[in-house]
């Protein structure tokens, strides 16, 4: 990091808060009255893939240059990518871009303040810890970790660091999700009773890389770094493009959609993981040789929040044979729901006057309410649209120049990850599954879970 960034830093957190503009957007202005403030803030991107080429370049083309960002060093260790990552944001920023051979390299230059982490699903919270070690912050792809060692360690590193890191949970950063937050957490929705969560799509070719499986040569990559910490395994090409349908490189589903859905319940109701998980599912319609489910249900077990509610259960349900690409979360309680479908609260299904009576109880319905700024969510390769995204990575920028912590910080990727590997551990074992408070591990009949 250079002089000036760290004499910027250490100005900046000395600001008061009267100084700063509103925590969703600042103005140039703005910028302009913050000591150090015209300091370039140098990007790297640790994973030149399909993720941060479709969603995290265009989201930061949006604000780079009102927030004086600069991309400069692109690492993948696969050699291909590597070029097409380094001459495509040439391309956007106007000079050339450093290509790097792995992240050893990309540190080693002293070339970033910051990176975008979008590599394979394992990866996550093991690239996380190299960069705040080496001084960056990060913007991290979820799922943050897929073991309990991988999320722990990654916890630890980035809690001891001074670094700003943004888990990409871009719902935090939706004026709707906000506002059901805020809903919910004033106590006017009542304690929530049930959560379902569904996300449907029908795609044979999701996660699939056919086209790229015989361009990838084992000698224009480095499985060794690819494999990171987990077990030997030969070069597979599939493993490497295709990793999201292959555990333990991902853990498919609950990974990849579960844990932006998942992670609304923990923001919502202030409860950091399940207290236990049941799952059931398989590979039912593409017998492709993956070995990750197609199709899952899963019920957790949560609460208390306290003495109102004794707790919930959420479902998640995802299947990818037949969907309309609509995810769904819907929250209930005794006096009606929240839809994130429609964005709307209604006494549906509440306690009505009728029903109340024969009990000698109080009716109980909540009001008609429309969310505000209404942003719908779809189930594209962004997986929350792209002003969600933008929006996100945005306020991860305002947060790498204020030092503010941003919307999803590492908490919420570390409680996330709880409720995934969870639900890896009883997709692999078919227990139910539970967490230890005092050692943070997962259980399963018993054992602590391991891949």
């Amino acid at each position: 990091m250079s002089n000036s960034r760290r004499v910027f830093i250490k100005q900046s957190a000395l600001v008061t808060a009267g100084v700063l503009a509103s925590k969703v957007s600042w103005s140039a202005k703005s910028y302009s009255r913050i000591m150090g403030a015209n300091d370039r803030v140098r990007v790297g991107v640790v994973g030149f893939s399909d993720r941060h080429r479709s969603s995290h370049l265009p989201s930061f083309m949006n604000h780079y240059k009102e927030l004086n960002f600069d991309v400069v060093a692109v690492s993948d260790i696969w050699k291909r990518r590597r070029e097409e990552g380094a001459a495509t944001w040439k391309e956007k920023m106007g000079h050339d871009v450093t290509a790097c051979r792995n992240n050893e390299e990309l540190y080693d230059k002293k070339l970033v303040d910051a990176v975008f982490i979008s590599t394979a699903d394992f990866q996550h919270a093991l690239h996380a810890i190299e960069a705040v070690k080496a001084g960056c912050d990060a913007y991290v792809e979820k799922p943050f970790a897929e073991t309990m060692a991988d999320n722990r360690a990654a916890l630890k590193a980035i809690k001891a660091s001074s670094q700003i890191v943004q888990i990409g949970s871009q719902r935090r950063s939706g004026s709707n999700y906000q506002a059901a937050s805020d809903f919910i957490r004033s106590g006017k929705f009542g304690p929530i009773t049930m959560v379902e969560l569904n996300w449907n799509v029908n795609q044979p070719g999701r996660w699939r890389r056919p086209e790229l499986l015989n361009v990838l040569k084992e000698e224009d990559t480095d499985w060794k770094r690819f494999l990171m910490n987990r077990p030997h395994d030969t070069f597979d090409p599939r493993k490497c493009l295709e990793y999201r349908l292959f555990w333990p490189y991902s853990s498919g589903l609950p990974g990849q959609w579960m844990s932006h859905q998942i992670d609304t319940v923990h923001w919502f109701s202030g409860l950091q993981h399940p207290r236990s998980v049941v799952a059931n599912g398989g590979i039912y319609a593409w017998k492709d040789g993956r070995t990750n489910w197609d199709t899952i249900t899963a019920a957790f077990d949560y609460g208390p929040i306290n003495d109102m509610s004794q707790g919930f259960q959420v479902v998640f349900a995802s299947r990818m044979h037949n969907g309309d690409e609509s995810p769904s979360e819907i929250y209930y309680s005794n006096g009606g729901e929240l839809n994130l479908i429609t964005n709307k609260v209604s006494p549906k299904g509440g306690l009505t006057q009728k029903l109340a009576a024969a009990m000698n109880m109080q009716p109980n319905l909540l009001p008609e309410l429309t969310l505000s700024n209404e942003e719908k969510v779809v189930a594209s390769a962004n997986t929350g649209g792209d002003k969600l995204t933008s929006n996100h990575i945005r306020n991860w920028m305002e947060c790498v120049r204020s030092r503010k912590q941003p919307h999803a910080p590492v908490e919420a990727g570390y409680s996330h990850s709880i409720a995934t590997i969870m639900t890896n551990a009883a997709v692999h074992t078919g227990q139910k599954v539970t967490f230890d408070e005092a050692t943070q591990e997962v259980m399963a009949g018993g054992k602590v879970f391991k891949y």
